[in-house]
């Protein structure tokens, strides 16, 4: 049985314990770059709520992600470039619509109110959504204190309020991300 997870494991031997369904190797690779990513949408001018969501949507595509990625040793860059989309999405939806937003988005097609890339977003947000309302209470609970609440939540806090030892979070996390994963992937996602 390999040793435990720790802040100083490669992000190539995280992500691979990661593709194993090391729930805990999954938390010290979040751990390291949750407050880098948490950062980059409240520099684009985002709000906590906000950053929060893309925070979490950057998770969610890392984890769907992690057994296609070739070079773990550059994850951080991949992470701060899907981070930086989506802040520029973001920062597209918060465009005020003056007398001057149909010119600026004159390329729509007719009938459309948003641009495809963003309505496509839209739709993956959604599709996440729903699967999770889908997954059993006790693991939608769980991924809203995980995932859901700004700043994260530390494993003793999220064990407090589900009442439950907090060395079981990890392990319960785990079952609940693999559930909704496969929801997702049912949904085509």
């Amino acid at each position: 049985m390999s040793s435990l997870p720790s802040q100083e494991w490669s992000n190539s031997r995280l992500v691979e314990e990661c593709v194993r369904g090391n729930e805990q190797a999954w938390s010290v690779l979040v751990d390291r770059y949750k407050n880098l990513l948490y950062a980059i949408p409240l520099r684009y001018g985002a709000p906590r709520q906000d950053a929060a969501d893309i925070l979490q949507a950057v998770c969610l595509d890392l984890f769907h992600e992690l057994p296609r990625i070739r070079d773990a040793e550059a994850l951080q860059g991949w992470l701060i470039r899907v981070t930086t989309h989506k802040c520029y999405h973001w920062k597209r939806r918060q465009e005020p619509r003056g007398e001057d937003w149909e010119e600026r988005n004159s390329e729509l097609p007719s009938g459309a109110e948003l641009p495809p890339d963003v309505l496509m977003e839209l739709e993956r947000q959604q599709l996440v959504r729903d699967a999770i309302a889908q997954l059993p209470e006790r693991c939608r609970e769980m991924i809203g204190l995980l995932f859901f609440q700004q700043p994260p939540l530390p494993y003793s806090a999220v064990a407090q309020k589900l009442q439950l030892a907090t060395g079981s979070i990890g392990f319960i996390r785990g079952r609940c991300l693999k559930r909704l994963k496969q929801i997702l992937e049912e949904k085509g996602f």
